[in-house]
């Protein structure tokens, strides 16, 4: 009964819901309270349920994330990203999801780059990182990366928590995500800094996550993501099927010399059409 207690938190996120929050940076309070309000009406049973049937395989891997964490000496970080791709996979057959992948090959091979994604819910970094051959890290929004099971695959990711409410934790954790960058690592952000009840639609990107790849001066990847938001954070228990696109690199010689704000509307423009085309090819399906 000890580990009742321990694991029982897993319960309090049933009670105290995620709605409204995302996992990146950038957002500001006034805005994260009003996408918290949005996402009240949410009931969340998809994810309930995910949490809920994963129950006893958490309890065998958490441990283990605890011991690989503890032991970084023992474990390359190919093998702890593998161990946090096993978590992260078994919550996408809780879920029922499937994910188609496009432009895979969009990703630079050469050097550190940084991912720049929508965002819609709770299973958009899963997917994004599901579908990827090598390690890659996130910038988690410090309370978030700190949540019960989050912070286990956060660390074994080794993915950067930021606080949004202290500027000079959040230097240093551009600082640090750009200096990873640089030594190769690949490291996925989300510019809306959350998600309400957006679904297909995007919403106001925050420049300020794109001193990241002015400092790295390593390529940005825009990734799009379609019907993520079915996968858990709705109220159906049918078999989904979400995409995730990798769109053409942008490259340091094509930002150069670019404030934040208009690299934040290049990349955003880019991901914006690349949506309109797929919700153009998914109305022409359903008509067929």
């Amino acid at each position: 009964m000890h580990n009742v207690g321990k694991y029982g938190i897993l319960y309090k996120i049933l009670l105290h819901g995620e709605q409204g929050k995302g996992s990146a940076p950038c957002g500001v309070p006034g805005q994260e309270k009003e996408r918290k309000r949005i996402g009240k009406g949410l009931l969340n049973l998809r994810f309930k349920w995910v949490v809920i049937s994963s129950l006893f395989y958490v309890m065998y891997a958490v441990p283990k994330a605890e011991y690989m964490l503890r032991h970084p000496e023992k474990y390359t970080d190919e093998e702890k990203f593998a161990f946090a791709m096993k978590i992260v996979g078994h919550m996408k057959k809780r879920a029922r999801t499937e994910t188609l992948v496009y432009g895979a090959e969009n990703i630079p091979d050469e050097q550190g780059c940084i991912m720049y994604g929508n965002h819609q819910g709770k299973y958009d970094a899963l997917g994004i990182l599901l579908s990827l051959d090598k390690p890659c890290g996130v910038l988690w929004e410090k309370k978030q990366a700190s949540r019960f099971l989050s912070r286990q695959v956060c660390g074994l990711i080794n993915g950067v928590a930021i606080d949004l409410t202290d500027i000079r934790a959040k230097v240093r954790s551009i600082k640090e995500v750009s200096d990873r960058v640089k030594d190769g690592q690949n490291f996925l952000i989300f510019p809306e800094g959350g998600y309400a009840d957006n679904h297909n639609e995007l919403q106001e990107f925050f420049s300020g996550c794109f001193a990241c790849s002015q400092a790295s001066k390593g390529p940005i990847v825009p990734v799009v993501v379609y019907d993520s938001y079915k996968s858990m954070n709705s109220n159906t228990f049918e078999k989904v099927t979400t995409q995730v696109h990798y769109l053409r690199p942008i490259y340091y010689n094509e930002y150069q010399g670019m404030k934040k704000p208009e690299i934040c509307e290049l990349v955003k423009s880019r991901i914006s059409t690349k949506l309109e085309e797929i919700k153009n090819c998914e109305r022409e399906k359903k008509v067929i």
